[in-house]
């Protein structure tokens, strides 16, 4: 006798009811609505991990595996600064916005880290950074603490925040391929979702 497949059974496709594609953004408001908390909260691993979030742009694997001598050099925090990406062994630097540098000299200040420590290390085992996974599991606290859907936005949302911003007020996509560190304009274009739309706009603006 063949088996036959029960209504509990039955098998769904794993992105059934789920949001796929990119994760959105965040917007200006937002941004500053989690900061403010994460500020009255006292919470000075996390705000300095937002905000060099939003300003490196950098993806989860390269942000949480920093070094403290790779933004700082002796007492001063760079304003700016330059890493390997994992994923394309390509160069990609990145600025530290004022804010970011004071929230990070807080944070190392109270932890005591030292140039050679991981700039965000595991509470389970200082000798090893912080996990994606945890980084991960923070970020969603950030993003339900403004009620933002869980299903919208994750840790790619911090990478896309300030770049798309970027490419809205100036349209310039070659910097934000520059600043994401992407090897093609393509992968520039479909990361922020251009469309025809954003081409055309850009296109009237343009008077000869």
């Amino acid at each position: 006798m063949h088996n036959q497949t029960t209504d509990t059974q039955k098998q769904y496709p794993w992105n059934k009811g789920k949001l796929i594609g990119q994760k959105a953004p965040l917007k200006q408001q937002e941004v500053w609505a989690i900061r403010v908390r994460l500020e009255l909260a006292g919470r000075k691993r996390d705000l300095a991990l937002f905000n060099l979030a939003i300003d490196s742009k950098l993806r989860g694997c390269d942000l949480v595996g920093l070094k403290v001598s790779d933004i700082r050099t002796g007492d001063e925090f760079q304003s700016r600064a330059k890493i390997i990406q994992r994923k394309t062994g390509n160069a990609v630097q990145f600025e530290i916005t004022k804010q970011t540098r004071s929230a990070l000299k807080l944070w190392c200040g109270h932890s005591d880290l030292s140039p050679f420590d991981w700039l965000f290390p595991s509470r389970m085992d200082k000798s090893h950074h912080l996990s994606t996974r945890q980084y991960s599991r923070i970020a969603a606290k950030w993003f339900a603490s403004i009620s933002l859907p869980r299903s919208a936005y994750a840790t790619h949302s911090l990478r896309r925040t300030k770049a798309t911003l970027i490419y809205r007020k100036t349209g310039n996509l070659r910097a934000v391929q520059l600043l994401l560190g992407h090897s093609k304009i393509d992968s520039t274009v479909k990361y922020l979702g251009v469309e025809v739309e954003d081409a055309l706009a850009l296109a009237e603006s343009v008077e000869l």
